[in-house]
């Protein structure tokens, strides 16, 4: 290497690339130009040296970590390399790290060695000698073994030389910032960029190479197993019990579940038309009977309450006019058919919800005015009445919504543009549509079976509606094409039901046993054993559509009276009265006693596999 300055040469060799900063018999060689006013003065000692390195270099050189320590200070965490260098003799000591020379003298002493370090080394009056002294940069290195191993390079003018060297001795230099006032930065050095493409040929499992003929990745994905692995997974157990959960055990259990709360209802229905008149009419027997006003009980409270609303809807009802309503409906597009039928059916819902309140309100006064204090009589008499009046204006707006939702279906199942098959199509999917995607905890689950249990009694009701409006204004042969109509809105209504549940518990996670727990609880609901802290159960008044069968079968009796004076009529009225009452009564009691028997057995039947269950 060589060292310019003002047009003269002054080169000198630093640790030759196999040399060692510990080597006890090496010794760097220092050269000068014969022009260098620093040659004349020390041209013997220059040649005493040069004889020595000749000698000297044919020696066996000792290994570098024989005098390279790493004392244990506080520094050395950082790694930090202590130089200092003097300019005194022409000289160069290895052992000691010293470079002597004429006027020169570098004592250079590593006292701690951690980490790669690079540093440069800089002196201000070897920058002034002679006006243009170069840079000279050193890197040393470090490792836990102990072994040092050092590179210089010259910046600027000899940085390509100490390129080479760096990457003959194997390692790469480090690149250095350094300021102006020749302080150094120290940089770690960067780690070498990712050939992507050698990447991707070493690694035989690389996923991500497409240096594939066509042919190639047709075979490899023929021989690769499942076509579909990308965008499905491997099922097990659990996702097999789901699908045959979705598709047998549950329709079943839910189609169960509906009709059993569809009989209760029918059964409710049935006490309102029969138990009830029997009540008040024992209840008023009695009262004449005894010549004596005495305080009515809150159950018989209720009963008459039941029988004003019932009494007001019957007659508000019999003021409409049926066939003007139904050739308003009739005259309306086949789009407009199944939205007004839709609009009502959320109505219907509404009152569902807000009427039961509304009788609960009406029988806890009644309770109230029956257990009072004479003192408070008055207060609780008003709280009475203005309970009823609310209910009677509930239960009768609850009455013409149904009414009119009868009148819907019965237009849509007169008609010949199939109007009930867009009336099914549009209410049904709809309603999956609301349903089947929402989140549903089990509760509402329960909840809405009881609503479809209800809905499907409605529906018996409307086809009633139908079957009265067929018999008093049909020609021809109708019953048959009735009957093809109800059983198609039955069975479309059944499907419905058995697809809306089967995926709201897929998608819920609800298991088809949950359904086995609501009808076990319908069943104690049905047998009166259900505690008040258990789950909700089945609601539902019947008023609203008692009132509306009663008005569709009121002309069909009228129909059929003969021909008399009003003794015989009002005779004829009297029988078939009790004709209907007594079948009524019958059906009531059939459907009774069906019910507490299935009830008794099937909460047998869960006691029982509970029992087994919990000792297994």
């Amino acid at each position: 290497m060589a060292l310019r300055s003002n047009g003269r040469n002054l080169s000198f060799e630093i640790l030759r690339r196999n040399g060692s900063l510990d080597d006890e018999h090496d010794e760097a060689i220092f050269y000068r130009s014969n022009s260098d006013p620093l040659q004349s003065d020390q041209s013997t000692n220059a040649k005493s040296a040069r004889t020595k390195r000749k000698k000297k270099k044919k020696k066996k050189k000792t290994p570098a970590t024989a005098h390279a320590s790493i004392p244990e200070s506080p520094t050395a965490i950082y790694g930090v390399v202590s130089n200092s260098f003097d300019v005194n003799s022409e000289t160069t000591n290895v052992e000691t790290g010293d470079i002597r020379g004429n006027g020169l003298e570098f004592n250079y002493r590593a006292q701690t060695v951690l980490l790669p370090v690079t540093t440069e080394v800089v002196d201000p009056e070897f920058q002034n000698l002679r006006g243009a002294a170069e840079l000279r940069q050193r890197t040393v290195i470090g490792s836990a073994g102990g072994v040092v191993e050092e590179t210089e390079t010259a910046s600027p003018r000899i940085q390509g030389e100490a390129k080479e060297e760096s990457v003959a001795e194997g390692g790469s230099a480090s690149k250095q910032r350094s300021e102006p006032n020749g302080n150094v930065i120290p940089k770690l050095q960067t780690a070498e960029s990712l050939d992507w493409k050698r990447l991707m040929a070493e690694d035989p499992n690389c996923v991500f190479s497409v240096d594939k003929s066509p042919v190639q990745y047709f075979m490899e994905e023929m021989s690769i197993g499942n076509s579909l692995r990308s965008t499905t997974t491997l099922g097990n157990e659990k996702e097999r019990e789901i699908v045959y959960d979705t598709i047998f055990r549950l329709p079943w259990r839910c189609e169960l579940l509906i009709d059993v709360g569809f009989f209760v209802c029918f059964d409710s229905f049935l006490s309102l038309l029969t138990i009830m008149p029997t009540r008040i009419l024992m209840t008023v027997w009695r009262t004449i009977h005894s010549r004596q006003f005495k305080r009515p009980s809150a159950a018989e409270l209720s009963d008459f309450g039941c029988f004003t609303i019932m009494a007001c809807g019957v007659t508000l009802l019999q003021q409409t006019d049926i066939s003007l309503i139904y050739h308003m409906i009739r005259g309306q597009g086949t789009i407009k058919l199944y939205v007004v039928y839709n609009v009502l059916e959320i109505f219907d819902k509404l009152c569902q919800s807000f009427n039961p309140d509304v009788l609960q309100t009406l029988f806890n006064s009644a309770d109230g005015l029956a257990s009072c204090p004479p003192e408070n009589m008055r207060f609780w008499t008003w709280r009475f009445i203005c309970d009823q009046a609310l209910a009677v204006a509930a239960s009768i707006i609850h009455a013409f919504i149904l009414l009119a939702q009868a009148i819907t279906l019965s237009t849509c199942i007169v008609a010949h543009n199939n109007a009930l098959l867009a009336l099914l199509v549009s209410n049904n999917f709809a309603e999956i549509k609301s349903n089947v995607f929402k989140r549903f905890s089990k509760d509402n689950i329960h909840s809405l079976v009881y609503f479809d249990s209800v809905e499907r009694f409605h529906i018996s009701a409307f086809l009633l509606f139908v079957l009265a409006q067929n018999i008093l204004e049909a020609e021809g042969p109708w019953f048959e094409s009735f009957l093809s109509n109800a059983l198609l809105v039955y069975v479309c209504e059944m499907i419905i039901d058995i697809i809306k549940h089967s995926f709201i518990a897929k998608f819920n996670n609800i298991k088809p046993i949950a359904y086995s727990e609501f009808l076990e609880d319908l069943c104690k609901q049905t047998l009166n054993i259900q505690s008040e802290a258990s789950k909700k159960n089945l609601t539902f008044i019947p008023l609203a559509p008692a009132c509306v069968v009663i008005r569709v079968l009121t002309p069909v009796y009228a129909a059929h009276l003969p021909y008399s004076s009003l003794p015989w009529k009002q005779f004829w009225i009297l029988i078939l009265f009790a004709m209907t009452y007594v079948m009524l009564t019958s059906l009531k009691v059939l459907i009774g006693m069906g019910l507490q028997k299935h009830a008794s057995w099937y909460v047998n039947r869960c006691k029982r596999r509970k029992h087994h269950l919990h000792y297994d």
